[in-house]
């Protein structure tokens, strides 16, 4: 489902721009294309949205593992993005600049509704990021059952571990930026994601 914010821009777009839209912004970085959008651009717009959406929705069903506050939060992310658009500078990766929006959209939604998380100590710690292949989840376990496992792990995590580890697994971005986006330091990202992986490889042996 589309935004309403974002359907009330798209009924500026014509039906022929729409009909090329698959080949627009095939050559265009998404810092050009939402400038393009400050400028007046609908269609670039849409081309954004159709690049990001799956990221934007799995980044915050995860945060908060609940569909009904993940609508509410894509929706919001989406809404506010267009509010914001004639003050957009492309300084920062759009991707991060994005994912900004919706992170503070998790944890306002959290302060609001949930206690606070305390700093919970994971059982081990693992000094390399990369399994043995024989001890890979996908080796041993269905697609269902991982799925499964990984959710009840992000679950059970302390909220500055699940957002790190969601930043960059969905988002894509480096330690440097998931540092920018929530104030941490680099090797504090860093101690967040592995403590992170921990907990999930301990789920996937449990």
């Amino acid at each position: 489902m589309r935004p309403r914010a974002l359907q009330q821009a798209m009924s500026m777009t014509s039906p022929a721009d729409c009909h090329n839209l698959a080949g627009m912004g095939v050559e265009r970085t998404d810092e050009e294309l939402m400038s393009a959008y400050a400028g007046g651009d609908t269609v670039a717009f849409e081309i954004l949205y159709r690049r990001h959406r799956g990221t934007v929705y799995r980044f915050a069903l995860r945060g908060l593992h609940n569909r009904a506050d993940a609508d509410e939060v894509f929706q919001e992310t989406w809404s506010r993005l267009i509010a914001a658009r004639e003050r957009y500078r492309p300084e920062a990766k759009f991707t991060t600049w994005l994912l900004q929006i919706a992170h503070n959209l998790i944890v306002d939604r959290f302060r609001r509704q949930r206690p606070a998380v305390s700093d919970e100590e994971a059982d081990a710690v693992f000094r390399q990021l990369d399994a043995p292949e024989a001890e890979r989840p996908d080796r041993v376990l269905s697609e269902f059952e991982q799925r499964r496992k990984l959710q009840l792990a992000l679950e059970d995590m302390p909220e500055e571990q699940r957002l790190a580890f969601l930043l960059r697994i969905e988002g894509g971005l480096g330690l440097a930026e998931i540092g920018e986006l929530t104030g941490a330091g680099r090797e504090t990202v860093k101690s967040r994601l592995r403590y992170a992986l921990a907990r999930i490889r301990a789920r996937f042996q449990s």
